[in-house]
């Protein structure tokens, strides 16, 4: 009885224990939502365990109930959790400033956050997923503090100006941009949903890359996948639509009459409208062009990992319709990318990625003189789309430029094709325990291909735009770039306290192209479906003179010795020798240093007993980076100009001297200094990050003005390309971010970054003094200037004190040729009695010296918030997208303008008869300053069970380009033509739509 007993027991306490077990599932996050592959997870006290996959998610089974989960990953803080029942748990890992911190791309290498000693900044796959950029570009602005970014239009597949702490030069300010190490110039033909990461090269760090570093250097790296991995899935897309954010106010058909009536009256001239009564509002034509167009995406990936190797493939695909134009305005981009390592040995390791880009982009006129949107600004309100018979109204009247803007949407074909394939293979082998050894070859190609037709077109008398015989034009461009890397590295600790790593390597790269185009009249039928060369006449080989092809060559040796003592005192030394084809021999080599040093204070004893205080770290460094972005040959003299000569009393066509050779060019030389702070306090959850710089570009690449005489205006030629500038650029940086799990349900984090940038120019070796550039009006000297004391491309007028308010004023004003009461009364700033040329000066600047970006996101259970806002402060755009013929319609201001003694003292009077007005001056210069909410986005993420196989399932909903806070009178006081010189002037720049979308995640 007594055994039967005991074993009854032992029966339940065994049963007990048993049931004590249990099967614990989840997902790990890092802080900032994204999920954290290859966690460790192990039963403490204990060897069962496991490790989250690629999702972040895991499942443990027979786990005790009271035991303990230890959570830990390098970089991060270990996370301990008891188990008191099966609840799925999720996870939250903080980043650990005390320990081997993230790792962070600097070039040619990787190091530890923490380690880093110079100014990098990271923009991760978590912050580009909620602003669904369609360009790479989008998703940097506001995001890292000195970095600046314009959209040159807001059409589809429109490129953006990037640039980092300033305009450096005045020639080519685009930083250099490599993707999984590959040089890439167009960013169109990247996905920004295959991106894993962007890092932001801002100092003497990017002085490895050498003559190429002087405008800063953007890495991106491709999703790669995760070795020891399930297969996974993931799907992305989303749909929406665009519409345009703003319509410039303009004059009805009746405010138009009114005008109009006054402006002949007050000319001398009779009244066109003699009954305006009946006009009525008649047509917005800016209401007939813009209109709501479609955007849609789809995203799709798979990733898998093995024990030696790991693969992720993905593609994309793109269509975007214009908000001006429609599908004739579309833009559309196929993506197809592959990335595959493979370790063959645990020292042999193999790196391997493509990228495949088709796009196809349908062009409009736009931003200049004569665009659609040009166009659509000055139609007269009073003419109907089209006329009685149904063919387009004739813009009679309207000056030369302005024509029908439906008619010209409807008449242009100018179609572009590009298909690129870009590849990285790598190989990478360890030995004797602290060599490694890497070469690596890089590879674009690239076939952009178009057809340009113009039909014969009338759009009414005079128009610089009709089109007597038609024309086609078909070219095909080739475009080809190689790069062999080739790395010794060595890496040792001596002493347990003294790291050293090194590195010597070399770099080949070609740049090469051919260029094909020809141009042919006469198409059957006037149409577009005819328009080909086959069936053209009178064919033209548009490169029948030469520069059909380029070749340019860089050779490149560099070393860098990377130093620390006990991970506290940090330094890292840097020299690059380049050489150039583009330079000649006695200038073709050029020799860049750069050194950097960190100190982490808070590892010293000292600092041991704050309590407050994680982490802080002095940063400084100091380099020479160069540039070489100028054409080629600029240094020999090169027949491929234009010229006509008289043989046998016949006039022959045939070859001169094209571009006006410098043999003595050099590189551009840009002296780069910056000291910062990077700290982290209160459990971490608030980090600082603070720099100041200095950059000075000598040795500035320009092409000057020269006289007449010396041929540069002729056919094919221009003048030399000279080292005749100087550039400061100076300023100061400071980011902010705030992070923290308030409760198990509920996480939030905020960043925000400012900067204060400086730019003066300090010296140009030109004969007048000064570097014009930009254009104003019709026939009117360039607007803006590159001289010294004064920023790169300051705008340069006359300057306005008020309006003349009656004779007895004009009288005794200074001598202003054909002034009235009511015309704008100009300074005299150089008092001799006469208002002329000589009295213009400075009346802006394109550069904005603040700028500013907050970002925020938040979670609550399955609900996720974020919003990220962006300012620019300080900087001034011209107005010119006004034609002002007598005709032509105008903004609803006009209905502010001076009508007598006392009227305003701001707005002139309007009048056909000779006057000054429209003479450049600070009357058009504006203040571009603007704050805009960028991206709203709110999502829910369902509660999958991993059983069905789908381990996400999220749905969203945003909004891009919300709303922009300005006092710009124009579509967007974003855009700018990206010019050094000529930048900020306003024709008419197409809007950035604002986009509404509805979006899927889909992980399975």
């Amino acid at each position: 009885m007594k055994s039967k007993i005991f074993l009854l027991v032992f029966f339940f306490a065994l049963t007990s224990s048993f049931a004590q077990n249990v099967t614990v599932k989840g997902t790990v996050y890092e802080s900032t939502d994204s999920p954290l592959p290859g966690v460790s997870i192990l039963v403490k006290g204990s060897s069962l365990g496991t490790a989250t996959d690629f999702d972040g998610n895991f499942t443990l089974e027979d786990v005790p109930l009271s035991s303990v989960l230890v959570f830990s990953y390098v970089g991060f803080q270990t996370y301990e959790v008891q188990i008191e029942n099966d609840t799925p748990l999720t996870i939250t890992l903080q980043e650990d400033a005390e320990a081997l911190d993230e790792v962070i791309l600097i070039g040619y290498g990787t190091q530890a956050k923490k380690e880093i000693t110079g100014a990098v900044a990271v923009v991760g796959a978590d912050a580009i997923e909620k602003l669904n950029p369609v360009r790479v570009e989008q998703a940097l602005q506001g995001q890292v503090s000195g970095v600046s970014v314009t959209s040159q239009s807001g059409s589809p597949g429109s490129a953006s100006n990037i640039r980092i702490r300033g305009v450096t030069t005045n020639g080519n300010n685009n930083p250099l941009i490599l993707v999984d190490g590959n040089v890439i110039e167009d960013l169109s033909v990247i996905n920004p949903n295959d991106i894993e990461s962007i890092n932001v090269l801002k100092d003497a760090t990017a002085g490895i890359y050498g003559v190429r570093a002087a405008n800063g250097v953007i890495l991106i790296t491709t999703k790669s996948g995760t070795k020891s991995s399930d297969l996974t899935f993931e799907l992305d897309a989303y749909g929406g639509i665009q519409q345009t954010t703003r319509e410039i106010p303009v004059l009805d058909a009746t405010e138009y009459a009114v005008l109009v009536n006054e402006a002949f009256v007050a000319g001398g001239d009779t009244p066109p409208f003699l009954d305006f009564t009946q006009l009525g509002s008649g047509t917005n034509w800016q209401d007939e062009i813009f209109q709501t167009a479609p955007i849609s995406d789809i995203n799709f990936s798979v990733n898998k990992g093995w024990e030696n190797s790991k693969l992720s493939v993905g593609t994309s695909y793109l269509t975007q319709d214009g908000i001006v134009g429609g599908s004739d305005a579309n833009f559309n981009r196929f993506t197809g990318r592959v990335n595959y390592n493979l370790d063959f040995l645990k020292n042999f390791k193999l790196t391997t990625s493509a990228i495949y880009t088709t796009t196809n982009r349908k062009n409009l006129l736009e931003n200049t003189l004569g665009s659609v949107l040009f166009n659509a600004l000055n139609m007269a309100p009073n003419l109907t789309v089209r006329d009685e018979n149904g063919d387009y109204t004739l813009a009679e009247g309207l000056g030369n430029e302005v024509i029908n803007p439906q008619a010209q949407i409807e008449n242009t074909y100018n179609n572009t094709k590009n298909e690129k394939i870009s590849g990285v293979i790598g190989l990478n082998y360890s030995f004797l325990e602290n060599f490694n050894i890497e070469t690596r070859f890089q590879f674009n190609y690239a076939e952009v291909s178009g057809k340009v037709f113009s039909p014969e077109v009338y759009y009414g008398s005079g128009k610089v735009f009709n089109v007597d015989r038609n024309v086609v034009t078909e070219y095909q461009n080739i475009y080809r770039d190689y790069t062999w890397n080739n790395f010794l590295t060595y890496k040792n600790t001596f002493g347990d306290d003294h790291n050293l790593n090194a590195l010597l390597a070399m770099e080949v790269i070609q740049f090469s192209g051919k260029f094909s185009g020809l141009t042919g009249f006469d198409i059957p039928g006037n149409s577009y479906e005819n328009a080909s060369i086959e069936n053209a006449t009178d064919v033209v080989d548009n490169y029948l003179n030469g520069g059909d092809t380029y070749d340019t060559r860089l050779l490149s040796y560099f070393t860098r010795a990377q130093y620390d003592y006990k991970g506290k005192y940090l330094l890292s030394v840097v020299l690059r020798r380049d050489a150039s084809t583009r330079f000649g021999p006695e200038n073709r080599v050029g020799y860049f240093p750069s050194v950097s040093a960190g100190w982490v204070m808070s590892d010293e004893s000292f600092m041991e007993k704050s309590s407050w205080l994680n982490f802080l770290k002095w940063r400084v460094s100091y380099g020479i980076v160069g540039n070489d972005r100028i054409p080629d040959y600029g240094f020999v003299s090169l027949l491929n100009g234009e010229a006509t000569y008289v043989l046998n009393d016949e006039l022959i066509f045939g070859r001169a001297e094209g571009a006006l050779a410098n043999p003595e060019i050099k590189w551009e030389r840009q002296k780069t200094f910056d000291v910062g702070l990077d700290m982290t306090f209160l459990d971490n959850k608030i980090n600082v990050t603070m720099d100041y710089f200095n950059k000075t570009t000598d040795d500035l690449l320009l092409v000057p003005q020269v006289s007449g005489i010396l041929g540069a205006s002729a056919p094919g030629s221009r003048p030399p390309i000279v080292n005749a500038g100087s550039v400061e650029n100076k300023g100061f940086e400071f980011q902010i971010g705030f992070s923290d799990d308030v409760s198990d349900d509920f996480r939030f984090n905020i960043s925000y970054n400012m900067t204060y940038l400086k730019n003066e120019v300090t010296f140009v070796a030109s004969e007048n003094g000064f570097v014009p550039g930009g254009s104003f009006g019709v026939g009117q000297d360039p607007p803006a200037r590159m001289e010294v004391g004064q920023p790169i491309g300051y705008f340069y007028g006359l300057k306005t004190d008020g309006i003349f308010q009656n004779q007895n004023e004009v009288d005794n004003h200074a001598t202003q040729v054909n002034a009235s009461p009511g015309d704008l009364r100009y300074v005299d700033i150089n008092e001799d009695g006469q208002i002329d040329e000589n009295d213009r000066t400075y009346i802006g600047d394109p550069i904005a010296p603040w700028s500013m970006g907050l970002n925020l996101g938040m979670n609550y259970k399955n609900w996720d918030f974020s919003a990220s806002f962006f300012s620019s402060i300080g900087n001034e755009i011209i107005r010119n997208y006004e034609r002002n013929q007598p005709l032509t319609n105008r903004s609803t201001y006009f209905l502010n303008r001076w009508t007598g003694e006392g009227s305003t003292d701001s707005f002139p009077r309007v009048t056909t008869g000779p006057n000054s007005n429209g003479l450049l001056s600070d009357f058009y210069v504006e203040d571009g300053s603007y704050l805009r909410i960028q991206n709203i986005q709110l999502g829910y993420a369902f509660n999958m069970d991993n059983s069905k196989g789908i381990d996400k399932f999220r749905i969203y909903t945003s909004v891009n380009n919300a709303y922009t806070f300005t006092k710009y009178k124009g579509y967007d006081p974003s855009a700018s033509s990206g010019a050094p010189i000529g930048g900020g002037i306003d024709q008419g720049f197409y809007p950035i739509p604002r986009t509404y979308m509805l979006g899927v995640n889909l992980k399975f």
